[in-house]
């Protein structure tokens, strides 16, 4: 059998004998340059750069914003596991979980554990985050999916799952404070969580 390759946008190679599993991609050294590691096919391993700044300043807002909002028996997260059934691992930008089973410390997190996920669209990401991971969250059952799109006019796209595939169900645009209520309430200005975050004090 030979070797599986994946690259990354920096000067290394990873070499794999055979089809990813999940448990190779937990296995794998952290080599500090928060890297995004994915088996978005089964036995594929993906890798993505660390995003940008405005993903990062988008993602830390908006993971804040919900943490003022969420149920107490729910918790916001960034960037954790995620196993969808086939042999496959996504790593969402942000996820809103069960938090009896987070404060397990799990390596991943189960689809029906998860009640949320959060996609900021990056420009490397874009067929990922619009075509195939929406559809591998369906397939898991995962209730609810924003797409936050941060090109020319921020906007979060937010979908819920119904007969096995996600409906647009509401969009929150840049200047409106917009009340979403699934999967839980929660007022959004996608135009504020763009901007970096001044201390108050």
């Amino acid at each position: 059998m030979g070797f599986a390759q994946a690259k990354h946008s920096g000067p290394w190679t990873i070499e794999h004998v055979g089809p990813w599993t999940i448990e190779d991609v937990e296995a794998l050294p952290d080599n500090g340059d928060h890297a995004r590691y994915e088996l978005l096919t089964t036995g594929v391993l993906t890798v993505s750069p660390a995003p940008g700044t405005p993903h990062q300043r988008a993602s830390r807002n908006l993971a804040n914003l919900l943490d003022t909002t969420v149920p107490t028996d729910l918790e916001v997260l960034e960037a954790v596991n995620v196993e969808i059934p086939g042999g496959r691992l996504c790593q969402p930008d942000i996820v809103v979980v069960e938090a009896a089973f987070a404060d397990t410390e799990p390596v991943r997190y189960p689809p029906h554990m998860v009640r949320l996920v959060v996609e900021i669209v990056s420009p490397n990401s874009h067929p990922q985050d619009r075509i195939i991971k929406p559809q591998l969250y369906a397939a898991a059952g995962i209730p609810v999916y924003w797409r936050f799109e941060l090109e020319k006019t921020p906007r979060i796209i937010v979908s819920e799952l119904r007969r096995g595939r996600y409906v647009q169900v509401a969009v929150a645009a840049s200047g409106d404070r917009t009340v979403v209520d699934r999967p839980f309430l929660v007022e959004v200005d996608p135009a504020e969580l763009v901007r970096r975050m001044r201390p108050t004090c």
